[in-house]
């Protein structure tokens, strides 16, 4: 905790009212408050000389006084939770407030007081979440279910747990304008968005939280710290310091987290961070584009903010990611190597090289990668592809080492919300591949020693697609739709006019209502939901696959489209436990001779297929063992194959 921000919570104790009430003690430096006394509001609004909450109902104003530090609070008797409230600035307009709990009508209306302590936990058990043993689930609330609402979303957390998965990753939930959008462009960063919330308000999330801890499942949210939305963000009317123009943004205004007035903008955010994982018991945070989290200070504020979840957390365990286009690995080391301290990062790499292996197409930002063999054993070896390498797309170095870190450190898809979006017609990755090559890299993901992560609807190869939607206002979404189709424009196949012309509109609520899942596809979808299942229990329970990486791997190339990766299991002076995964993305592969050491089983034991992608139950064609009696072997054309070490007759030697 900085020592600004423990300043603030000190000046709390003793701020009081026009009315002299007595002193308050207050759990964040800014926001309203329930204390016992009534309600307590502070603001930091260094530009203003007075600050008056004004209450909907009619009730008296209250007029803030002035602290050091340029901050304004004071108490409120009698007000409660469920107040609507605005602050009016030097007697002009009045404008929510920067560190509202709830905005029930959207961004440009009140803020709402929300009392945390009248809904009750049942979670006092649950200790956290660490990096190991982790399957993640990306989820957008709004498309998740047909009704877009945490109630909708809390049913289904069963059938997420019996599936395998252990967390859920939140797309933004932060309030933001309109009907829809993916959250990216959210302005009031205390309040969950409204329209995802039923009569229970913001308690209808901390129930789904509630509720999936008791499925076992974590939860972390996807938090923007790198810029805020045009629309409905009101902070500068409270200050300008908020914002810096020293750094360049590539999605706005930089927030100043390190010149002239930069500790209360620190402090908003850490408070930030902590209430996510106090109020809600969130179990971390995936920290958004953190390249343009800019900060030249000593003590960078995504370290600062790793500290302070994990303060927030207590005795549970949290984890967070970084979302990190540059693959600077220093995200997940410790201060004392010169790191930040986090716990994961998403790995474009898996995704680039796979997406490519998947489609055949190379364009764009996939222009650096193959999908080899070669790159799908590093990707497993190694994590990162491009550790400091020239990257000839972008014209420099990319990457830096990321040898010797955990497997778990990085965090594999072979589609999440962007890369599924930026296409022209947001389609998912088993339409955009034969049925066989899904299969087969879906195995190497989720037995992969990495973190799989699985986009919503993956699991069950959903038929919706995954759109960009935003609903602004004529003028915005204009320009918005226009950028959009300028970004697309760097895949030469949709910068075609005829393409262009018809990408979906991302302010069109047919756009945004197309993206909703379809559950009942489960069923309808089998096959793939088997696949999936199958694969996520053999991750859990196979003694082998379950060690996540902590035993010995290695990986070999067996053709122009076929490679080997064996896991050595935990008993290393007989390797018993030993499993082979084949995946053979071209034509049926005959191995004649087969000098590869890898393929050789022990003295004394044999491999028995274990799991196979053909299997007809996943919609395969069914495919024998790849080893026949002989010795001689044949590996299927685009499958995955899992063999183990069995025991069996030892090999004859001669005299």
């Amino acid at each position: 905790m900085s020592r600004a921000f423990l300043l603030a919570l000190m000046a709390t104790r003793t701020s009081r009212s026009t009315t002299e009430s007595p002193p308050v003690t207050r759990r964040l430096p800014i926001g309203a408050e329930v204390v016992p006394e009534g309600v307590h509001f502070r603001v930091w609004a260094p530009r203003r000389r007075r600050v008056e909450v004004v209450f909907e109902d009619g009730r008296q104003t209250v007029e803030l006084e002035p602290e050091e530090g340029r901050y304004f609070s004071g108490l409120s008797e009698g007000a409660e939770g469920g107040a609507l409230y605005k602050y009016r600035l030097d007697g002009g307009d009045a404008f929510p407030d920067p560190a509202s709990r709830f905005q029930p009508e959207g961004p440009h209306g009140p803020s709402q007081v929300v009392d945390p302590s009248a809904f009750r936990w049942t979670d006092g058990d649950w200790r956290g979440i660490g990096r190991e043993g982790q399957v993640v689930y990306e989820m957008h609330i709004g498309t998740f279910t047909r009704e877009g609402t945490w109630a909708a979303a809390e049913r289904e957390l069963p059938e997420l747990a019996e599936l395998g998965i252990t967390v859920i990753e939140l797309m933004p939930v932060a309030e933001f304008p309109g009907r829809f959008g993916w959250g990216y462009d959210g302005v009031d960063l205390f309040a969950p968005y409204h329209g995802y919330c039923g009569e229970g308000g913001p308690d209808d999330f901390r129930r789904f939280v509630d509720r999936a801890h008791a499925a076992g499942i974590g939860v972390i949210l996807d938090v923007v710290y790198n810029h805020l939305g045009p629309d409905g963000n009101y902070l500068k009317q409270f200050s300008e310091s908020y914002f810096t123009d020293r750094y360049e943004n590539d999605w706005g205004e930089a927030v100043n987290f390190d010149g002239e007035d930069a500790g209360p903008v620190r402090d908003f955010y850490l408070a930030n961070a902590g209430y996510w994982i106090g109020e809600y018991h969130l179990d971390g945070l995936r920290l958004d584009a953190t390249q343009d989290v800019k900060d030249a200070s000593e003590d960078h504020i995504l370290a600062a903010v790793g500290r302070r979840v994990r303060e927030a957390a207590g005795k549970r365990s949290a984890w967070l990611v970084a979302e990190n286009e540059p693959q600077e690995t220093k995200m997940v080391l410790p201060p004392e190597e010169g790191g930040h301290g986090l716990d994961a990062l998403w790995n474009d790499d898996f995704h680039h090289s796979t997406a490519v292996a998947l489609t055949g197409r190379h364009e764009a930002y996939y222009t650096d990668y193959r999908g080899t063999p070669q790159e799908m054993i590093s990707l497993v070896k190694y994590g990162y592809l491009y550790q400091g390498q020239r990257y000839s797309w972008q014209e420099k170095r990319r990457g830096t080492s990321a040898l010797g870190l955990p497997a778990a450190v990085f965090v594999n898809y072979l589609q999440n919300h962007d890369q599924v979006a930026n296409s022209a017609r947001g389609e998912r990755c088993h339409k955009l591949a034969s049925p066989g090559r899904f299969r087969a890299l879906t195995a190497l993901l989720l037995l992969g020693p990495g973190t799989p992560m699985l986009f919503q609807g993956q699991e069950l190869c959903a038929s919706s697609p995954f759109l960009y939607f935003a609903d602004h206002d004529p003028e915005l979404a204009a320009a918005v739709r226009k950028g959009r189709l300028e970004f697309l424009s760097q895949f030469p196949s949709i910068a075609r006019p005829e393409v262009q012309a018809g990408v979906p509109e991302p302010e069109s609520p047919e756009s945004f209502e197309m993206c909703k899942l379809d559950l009942s596809e489960r069923e309808k979808n089998a096959a793939g939901y088997a696949l999936h299942r199958d694969l996520l229990r053999l991750r859990r329970e196979d003694p082998v696959f379950s060690t996540r990486g902590k035993g010995w791997l290695d990986g070999a190339v067996l053709g122009p489209e076929a490679f080997a990766i064996r896991f050595f299991g935990r008993s290393f002076g007989e390797s018993a436990g030993d499993r082979l995964l084949l995946v053979n993305l071209g034509a049926d592969l005959d191995l004649t001779p087969v000098p590869e050491p890898l393929l050789a089983p022990l003295t004394g034991r044999r491999w028995e297929m274990l799991w196979s992608s053909e299997d007809p139950r996943y919609g395969g064609s069914g495919a024998p063992p790849p080893e026949d009696e002989e010795g001689r072997w044949r590996i299927a054309g685009q499958s995955a194959t899992v063999l183990r070490l069995v025991p069996g007759e030892e090999v004859p030697r001669e005299s």
